[in-house]
C-alpha cells in the first residue's frame, strides 16, 4: 500500500454532498427513460411497419444505439451538434446521450413483447369497434409494459451507471462529478470512488428490489 494513508472520516463528512449528487444521477436516469420509453415504443412501431419509410429511420436509430459506445453517443451529442450550431449543456447532452441509447435498446425489448401477444387479441378489439391505435393503446401496450417490465428494469440500472459518463464532458452536478471534483480537492481517490461506488451499488439493488416488489404487486395472475 506504499505510504497511502487512509482518511475515511474526510470522505465521510463529504458524503451528504455525494448524495446530492446521487440525487442528480437519479434524476438524469429517470427523465432519460421517461423520453427513451416513449421514443422505444414508435421505434418498435416503426421496426414492424409495412412501410419502408417508416422501418428505415427506426432500423438505423436501432442499430447505431446497440452497435457503437454510449461514449461515443454522448461525445456526439455534446461535440458533434456543435457542428451544425446545436450546442447542448454537459447535463442535456448526457440526457440526450443516453435516451438514444435507452430508445435504442428499449425498442428491440418492446419488439419482441409485441410479438409475444397473440394477432388475435387485436383483431378482436378491431371487432368490437375499436380503430387501430385505440386497440393497440388499450389492448397491446398494456400487455406489453407487462412482459417487458423487468428487462425494462435492468435498463434503468444501465442508466444509472452510464450517468458516470458525464464527466467526459464536463458535467460535474451528478454522482460522478462530484466525486471527482472531491477527489481533485482532496486527492483522497480510494475513499472517495470507493464511497461513490457503493453509493451506485446501493441505489441499483434499490431499484431492481423496488421493481421487483411492484411486479409481484402488479402482475399478479
Amino acid at each position: 500500500m506504499g505510504n497511502y494513508t487512509f482518511q475515511w472520516r474526510q470522505a465521510f463528512r463529504a458524503f451528504p454532498e455525494m448524495l446530492e449528487g446521487a440525487l442528480v444521477t437519479l434524476q438524469i436516469s429517470i427523465l432519460s427513460m421517461l423520453i427513451g420509453v416513449t421514443i422505444a415504443v414508435l421505434l418498435a412501431v416503426g421496426r414492424d411497419a409495412k412501410s419502408r419509410w417508416l422501418r428505415a429511420p427506426a432500423t438505423a436509430w436501432v442499430e447505431v444505439a446497440r452497435n457503437t459506445p454510449a461514449l461515443f453517443q454522448i461525445y456526439m451529442a455534446h461535440f458533434g451538434l456543435g457542428s451544425f450550431g446545436i450546442y447542448l449543456s454537459p447535463y442535456a447532452a448526457l440526457l440526450a446521450g443516453i435516451a438514444f441509447n435507452n430508445a435504442g435498446y428499449l425498442c428491440e425489448t418492446f419488439r419482441g413483447a409485441m410479438r409475444a401477444i397473440p394477432g388475435t387479441q387485436l383483431r378482436a378489439g378491431r371487432s368490437l369497434g375499436m380503430g387501430q391505435a385505440k386497440a393497440f393503446r388499450l389492448i397491446i401496450l398494456p400487455q406489453m409494459f407487462r412482459i417487458s417490465f423487468l428487462p425494462t428494469t435492468n435498463q434503468m440500472i444501465w442508466a444509472i451507471l452510464m450517468t458516470s459518463l458525464g464527466v467526459t464532458v464536463g458535467l460535474n452536478s451528478d454522482l460522478a462529478g462530484v466525486t471527482q471534483d472531491l477527489n481533485a480537492r482532496s486527492f483522497r481517490t480510494f475513499e472517495f470512488f470507493a464511497l461513490a461506488a457503493v453509493t451506485y451499488y446501493v441505489i441499483a439493488k434499490a431499484v431492481m428490489l423496488g421493481a421487483r416488489l411492484l411486479a409481484a404487486r402488479l402482475f399478479r395472475y
